[in-house]
């Protein structure tokens, strides 16, 4: 199946992931996931488990870009590394075992799952008010299973989990930059765990001749995470420029779009 054409539309989406996630801070699983399963299901690639494979592929892509984005927070000194510590076990535990989950779904109720959250993740970009601390931190056991939500969560959409871990951490008084710091971080560890147990659960489907370890599918996941690497600092630029509220609208919708359009074509 490989062949430059499809090198090509991998570079591409990998540029464009690269782009949003630096001009949103979000990872790119709501996009890389629904054009991966249409791209190998038009391509008659992955058969029953296309969705699985997408969501492999697209978390083990956050593994390698999460890199940038938590030293460069590290830096910063934005990251409450007391807080990652207690939470970080719960998030790989939990993302480990719901790839297991993921693994024995039908891709298409697993496709439903991933719209649905799709459609929270659309409406919080259209009406989402930033989350506001009325509580203070909250002790080993409860970030654990806090974690262990976050990280389940990540694995069934195959996203980096700041979607869910910021608001998390703003609600216990801890500061906008630091949640986002300290969820970058979080990003890490969740990506490897994810990408770890997918590659386990599809072991079977480990090929040279289709060049896939596990469930990631490796040419897709080299091409999108060498491209997305090197265009997010140009989304990071843009978003000192442009109108980040209107851009977050548009990107809502589309996120919604490509999710159902998934999920139609595989009934």
């Amino acid at each position: 199946m490989l062949d430059i054409q499809s090198i090509i539309i991998f570079l591409a989406l990998g540029s464009f992931v690269g782009v949003v996630a630096g001009l949103f801070g979000i990872g790119g699983g709501g996009l890389i996931v629904p054009i991966l399963t249409m791209f190998l299901l038009s391509h008659e690639f992955g058969g029953d488990e296309v969705v699985q494979i997408s969501l492999a592929t697209s978390i083990a892509v956050i593994s390698i870009t999460s890199i940038s984005s938590f030293r460069a927070q590290h830096k910063k000194k934005a990251v409450r590394w007391d807080i990652f510590k207690m939470i970080a076990p719960g998030v790989i535990v939990g993302t480990f075992m719901f790839t297991f989950v993921a693994s024995n779904i039908n891709s298409f109720y697993l496709s439903v799952f991933f719209s649905i959250f799709m459609l929270y993740a659309a409406y919080k970009m259209f009406f989402g008010k930033k989350a506001e601390g009325e509580g203070t931190i909250i002790g080993r056991s409860g970030q654990f299973f806090a974690g262990f939500g976050i990280g389940g969560i990540s694995a069934l959409v195959s996203i980096g989990g700041g979607m869910l871990s910021v608001p998390y951490l703003v609600k216990q008084n801890i500061d906008m930059k630091k949640a986002i710091g300290t969820s970058s971080a979080i990003g890490f560890p969740l990506a490897i765990s994810g990408t770890l147990g997918y590659i386990i659960n599809g072991y079977s489907h480990t090929s040279i001749d289709t060049m896939m370890l596990g469930y990631v599918y490796v040419p897709a996941f080299v091409c999108i995470a060498f491209a997305s690497y090197l265009t997010a600092p140009i989304g990071v630029n843009l978003s000192h420029k442009l109108p980040i509220v209107m851009l977050k609208k548009i990107f809502g919708i589309l996120l919604l779009i490509l999710s159902i359009k998934m999920m139609l074509e595989l009934i």
